[in-house]
């Protein structure tokens, strides 16, 4: 094994796919986390609290799921699904060792009855809790997918009966890496309407990299980027193939169209970016006037941190993916964060106020996040895993013709093996009593994902539940060094992305997936099942 060491701008690049400010808070605060100064929005934050007469320590968050009718500043009224009324719901801070306790309430109307088969949307207002990114048990209360948190029924509604509540529980490893990861619903078959409704928010895993002098100086600042989709104020069910295409997409900053952060000249502040997103790759780049941009110095990767910052341009976030940077103030003037491909900025920046000086200093090295895994771990050189993204046209009739499918090593099986596999309606989807891959814990495994997708535009994220993977190649080219991400953007072309990636299967048993993050294709069968085993 190797530590993991400095880390070169251009591999980060190769890694990524082509194509407060004092928050309001609902509970304690652990620590004051920076000073107010300016009036960029903030999700309310739960930190930690200690339990009487123990020495663990409990973060504890309600979580109200229910239409709700909000104001979302730059855009207007909409009606929608959220967490505690608020787009995105309350930021979490835990330690590692800490135990996360959410009680989810669902105060949804009763879903209608499903139509079609598990690979079609239904079941709109049922949903469950996915800690994206972490190194959990995805088992029992804890991160699991394969639960329901189901609304009443309409006899329920009608009898008086409370509201269901439901408990999810997760005990975050002591040596759990500290960083930025995010929650959301993962009920296959109503995950894409309710994200794009606006139902995420932020976890932070606080630990060794916040000590680093030059970062405990900087302003921690969360850039939750939700991508939503509205039309007439509310989010249009989910009823064809289409869906995706015919509603314009409404990019928000923690709630809000285009808000505006102040930042001195020579003052360093430090942002989570998140890509809430379901549909949308966003390489982000901060633009001024002519040639004059802010550089984001990239310090960590789905929640794992680099051995040194890298000037990175852009920081390419695929669905899910997230990038801690550090950002510093140079020439006054009005700056926007934008992202390649979407016409509107998504938050707009003014350098101002009297200059911080000296200015403030980028820190020269990090406490690594993870150590990197080595080739000679591999358990059996000669048992790869492939994963092939791939979508056959027109095979079924009705709104939803084409079948999304994960091809290569263990597909699901085909209904009809002898019969055109272009055409077979179950070979390659997502079959929940199928088991695409058995992984034994404490092994190390070799992995190649890509896509024969040929359109450029199209993305096709891979994410493992549980365990970061190590990308170690992509497009046949070694990285030096290699990144960890637990969601690898897969861009079409001709031909599309290749990655190769290490993977250990550490600590967890338990079933639960991998899958195509963007979520129209997920919800539409570009999933496999997982099933974590003993050694």
């Amino acid at each position: 094994m190797r530590e993991n060491a400095g880390i070169s701008r251009r591999s980060v690049l190769k890694a990524l796919p082509a194509a407060v400010l004092v928050a309001a808070s609902d509970g304690l605060f652990a620590r004051q986390y920076a000073e107010a100064a300016t009036p960029f929005p903030q999700p309310v934050v739960r930190a930690t609290r200690s339990v009487p007469g123990s020495a663990s320590w409990l973060v504890e968050q309600a979580l109200d799921v229910r239409f709700t009718e909000l104001s979302v500043p730059g855009y207007g009224a909409v009606t929608t699904r959220t967490y505690n009324g608020a787009i995105p719901g309350p930021t979490l801070r835990v330690r590692g060792g800490d135990t996360l306790r959410l009680t989810q309430t669902n105060g949804l109307p009763p879903n209608q009855p499903a139509a079609g088969d598990h690979n079609r949307p239904h079941h709109a207002n049922s949903f469950n809790l996915h800690t994206h990114g972490m190194h959990v048990s995805p088992a029992g209360d804890a991160d699991n997918v394969l639960r329901e948190f189901a609304p009443r029924t309409a006899d329920e509604v009608a009898a008086g009966v409370p509201e269901p509540q439901y408990v999810t529980t997760v005990d975050v490893p002591a040596d759990h890496p500290a960083g930025t990861f995010w929650y959301h619903p993962h009920l296959h078959g109503a995950t894409a309407e309710q994200v794009v409704g606006g139902m995420a928010g932020v976890i932070i895993v606080e630990g060794d990299v916040d000590e680093v002098p030059e970062l405990a100086a900087a302003a921690d600042v969360v850039v939750c980027i939700n991508e939503l989709k509205l039309k007439d104020g509310k989010v249009p069910g989910f009823t064809s193939g289409s869906w995706m295409a015919d509603v314009p997409s409404v990019f928000t900053v923690n709630g809000t169209v285009n808000p505006t952060l102040t930042l001195r000249p020579g003052e360093l502040q430090r942002w989570r970016l998140v890509a809430a997103t379901a549909f949308t790759v966003l390489p982000l780049r901060i633009t001024g006037a002519g040639d004059d941009n802010l550089t984001m110095h990239q310090i960590a990767q789905d929640g794992v941190t680099f051995g040194a910052p890298v000037a990175a341009e852009p920081v390419s976030l695929a669905m899910g993916n997230r990038a801690d940077v550090l950002v510093r103030g140079c020439t006054a003037g009005s700056y926007h964060l934008r992202a390649d491909g979407v016409a509107e900025p998504l938050m707009t920046i003014e350098v101002a106020g009297a200059p911080v000086e000296p200015p403030m200093a980028l820190p020269a090295s990090l406490p690594p996040g993870k150590p990197f895994l080595d080739e000679n771990d591999i358990a059996n050189p000669d048992a790869d895993r492939e994963v092939v993204f791939h979508v056959d046209p027109g095979v079924f009739a009705g709104a939803f013709p084409n079948a999304f499918r994960v091809l290569g090593s263990n597909p699901t099986p085909a209904a009809d093996p002898a019969g055109d596999p272009t055409r077979d309606p179950a070979r390659g989807l997502f079959d929940p009593d199928f088991v695409n891959h058995t992984l034994a814990l404490d092994t190390v495994e070799r992995w190649t994902i890509r896509t024969d997708e040929t359109e450029p535009a199209f993305n096709h994220p891979f994410h493992l539940h549980t365990n970061h993977v190590l990308v170690t190649h992509r497009n046949g080219e070694r990285l030096d060094p290699p990144v960890w991400h637990d969601t690898v953007g897969l861009a079409g072309g001709t031909p599309g992305d290749t990655v190769t990636f290490l993977v250990r299967y550490a600590d967890f048993t338990g079933r639960t997936v991998a899958h195509c993050h963007q979520l129209h294709h997920e919800e539409l069968g570009m999933m496999q099942a997982v099933d974590y085993v003993g050694p």
